[in-house]
């Protein structure tokens, strides 16, 4: 799968490629609608799912086809597939990533039935200061299945931008739930801010976005790869939002505005 070259380091991996790059335009301009944007949505997650699904413990398998009555010796399938044991957690953080945490639930119970596939909720909100804007994250209630020991924790909220909410989702795992073997961040689009936080957190994190965006970031700096000049980029604004982002995606997912 195409990658976008970048100076990152090895725990962040960005989607690139013309499907993924052209589901995210369209998805962040005015004209589209709700029914388009979740169709989308899911389209970019299927290719980030597929990415990160290689971080998933792997096993040599054997497989018998439907071709075996007529080649029983020939038949058989062999190769290296995700070993369908063990534990994969998923974390919906309500609005936004409501929909694709259920993909993810779905795709990969699909693929692992054996395995222990779990879905988990929390409420999280942005926290605004009186001129509107970001400050952090809280955490108003959750749906926790049981502990994430040695699980793997998989979080595709679709807006990384300052990395508030993941790291106090991320916390609040590790104070009560125990520590995952492996955090897989999956975001749509993210920011330079977003790698610094959530790379900075936890050695366990590895993130695969669809977009980085580091729009405001000075001409010479959108001339380097990305990351080379990384305490120089920029891709909040004032308010702690993505530029240029999508602007409202939770609130146009869910028809909900306040």
């Amino acid at each position: 799968m195409s990658v976008t070259p970048h100076a990152y380091g090895p725990r962040v991996h960005l989607a690139g490629g013309a499907f993924v790059s052209t589901a995210i335009a369209r998805a962040s301009t005015e004209e589209v609608s709700r029914t388009e944007l979740l169709a989308l949505l899911r389209s970019v997650y299927e290719v980030l799912l597929a990415q990160a699904f290689e971080e998933l413990p792997l096993t040599e398998a054997e497989v018998a086809t439907r071709m075996s009555a007529k080649h029983p010796e020939a038949a058989i399938w062999r190769g290296e597939v995700a070993r369908d044991a063990g534990s994969v957690v998923i974390c919906d953080v309500i609005r936004a990533g409501i929909l694709p945490a259920q993909l993810c639930f779905e795709r990969i119970s699909q693929l692992l039935p054996g395995a222990d596939v779990r879905l988990d909720h929390l409420n999280i909100a942005r926290s605004e200061d009186e001129s509107g804007r970001a400050t952090g994250a809280d955490l108003s209630g959750s749906k926790v299945g049981g502990p994430v020991e040695g699980a793997t924790l998989i979080l595709p909220d679709p807006m990384g931008a300052t990395g508030a909410t993941t790291v106090c989702a991320l916390e609040h795992y590790l104070e009560h739930y125990g520590r995952p073997a492996k955090v897989l961040l999956m975001p749509m689009i993210c920011t330079p801010e977003y790698l610094r936080a959530v790379l900075d957190f936890d050695e366990s994190v590895k993130v695969y976005a669809g977009r980085l965006d580091r729009g405001l970031s000075p001409s010479e700096v959108l001339a380097c790869t990305p990351g080379e000049r990384w305490d120089e980029e920029r891709g909040l604004d004032d308010t702690n939002y993505i530029v240029p982002g999508a602007g409202g995606v939770g609130e146009l997912l869910n028809n909900s505005w306040c």
